[in-house]
C-alpha cells in the first residue's frame, strides 16, 4: 500500500521591510526608539509589527509588563531574521556596490564587537575579495599610538567625552552588566567589580559614578581583555559596566545603579578618500551589526 501524500502546506514569504522593523525595535528596546532610527512615527512601526505578527499568526513582543520583552516565538524569529537581513544586505552590497580593490591596515580596539569581529571580516572578503586587510586588535590608546606612527591606515574604537579627534560612526548605551543568578550585595556591603586596565574609560566612568552616589563598592578583578571581564561576570563573581552592543548570553543589564550615560566610537587615523573608499563598506558592516542589537528582550 502506497503511503497517503501529504498535503501540501502554502507558507507565507517572510517580507524583509517588516524584519528589518523588527529587528530594529529589539535593538532600540521600543517602539518610539525605533521609530527615531527609521524616520517613522511610532504607529507607523506599530502598524509593522502588527502586520508581521500577523503573517505568521504569532505574537513577538510581551507588552503585558512594565518592560516590552521578546515572546519565545519573538525570540526565535529575531536569530533567523539577523541571518536573513544579513544575508540580504550581502548579496545586494556585492551586486549593487562599485568594485573596489586595495590595501587597508585597520586596527580594532578589543572592547568593540569581540565576539562578531571575525564574522564580520569574513563577510567583508567574501563581498570584496579585492580588497586585502590586515587586522590588529589592541587597546584602543595603543592602537592610535600606533597609528600616529604610520603602522595603521585607521583604527576603530571608542573615544572619550570631548575627545574631537576622529570620525564619530555609532553611539550607545553604557549598562551595568552581572549574571543571571547573581545577587546584589546588602547595602553595606561594597559591590564587587571587574574593569579593563588602568587608562580605561567604562573603568573610570563606573568608578566616577559609584562614588558620585557614595555607593560602596570594590574592584576586585582587572583585565587588558574585555573577554576577561566578561568572564568574571559570567561566573557570577563582579558586575561590569560594557557597551550594550557586546553584552553577551548569561548576562542581564541591572537598573537599579547610577546611569553610565553613551559612549562614542569613531575611526581614528588617515580618513582620506582612499582609505575611506577601502573601510566605508566594513563601517557599514559594524553599524549593522551594531543596530541588529542581538538582544533577547527590550524595553520600551
Amino acid at each position: 500500500m502506497l503511503p497517503q501524500e501529504q498535503p501540501e502546506v502554502n507558507y507565507p514569504d517572510l517580507d524583509l521591510d517588516l524584519l528589518r522593523c523588527f529587528a530594529c525595535v529589539a535593538a532600540e528596546r521600543g517602539f518610539t526608539a525605533a521609530g527615531q532610527v527609521m524616520g517613522l512615527t511610532q504607529s507607523a512601526i506599530s502598524l509593522k509589527i502588527k502586520r508581521l505578527e500577523d503573517l505568521i499568526n504569532r505574537r513577538v513582543f510581551d507588552r503585558s509588563s512594565r518592560h516590552l520583552a521578546l515572546t519565545p516565538d519573538g525570540d526565535i524569529l529575531l536569530a533567523y531574521a539577523h541571518r536573513l537581513l544579513s544575508l540580504n544586505d550581502e548579496a545586494v552590497r556585492r551586486l549593487v556596490a562599485s568594485p573596489i580593490k586595495g590595501h587597508l591596515r585597520l586596527g580594532v580596539a578589543d572592547h568593540f564587537l569581540p565576539h562578531h569581529l571575525a564574522q564580520i571580516v569574513g563577510r567583508f572578503q567574501r563581498t570584496y575579495p579585492a580588497v586585502r586587510l590586515e587586522i590588529e586588535v589592541g587597546r584602543c590608546a595603543e592602537l592610535r599610538t600606533a597609528c600616529d606612527e604610520g603602522r595603521f591606515d585607521l583604527v576603530i574604537g571608542r573615544r572619550r567625552a570631548g575627545d574631537t579627534m576622529g570620525m564619530p560612526i555609532w553611539t550607545e548605551t553604557m549598562v551595568w552588566v552581572a549574571a543571571n543568578d547573581f545577587r546584589m550585595p546588602e547595602r553595606d556591603k561594597p559591590l564587587p567589580l571587574a574593569t579593563l586596565s588602568t587608562g580605561c574609560m567604562f573603568r573610570e566612568r563606573a568608578l566616577d559614578v559609584l562614588s558620585r552616589a557614595r555607593i560602596p563598592h570594590e574592584l576586585r578583578y582587572t583585565s587588558t581583555s574585555l573577554l576577561g571581564i566578561i568572564a568574571f561576570a559570567q561566573e557570577g563573581l563582579c558586575i561590569i559596566p560594557i557597551g550594550r552592543s557586546n553584552v553577551p548570553s548569561g548576562l542581564k543589564e541591572i537598573d537599579s545603579l547610577p546611569v553610565l550615560g553613551n559612549s562614542e566610537i569613531a575611526v581614528f587615523g588617515d580618513i582620506s578618500d582612499e582609505n575611506l573608499e577601502l573601510a566605508q563598506p566594513l563601517i557599514d558592516l559594524f553599524r549593522d551589526d551594531l543596530g541588529s542589537g542581538r538582544k533577547s528582550s527590550t524595553s520600551p
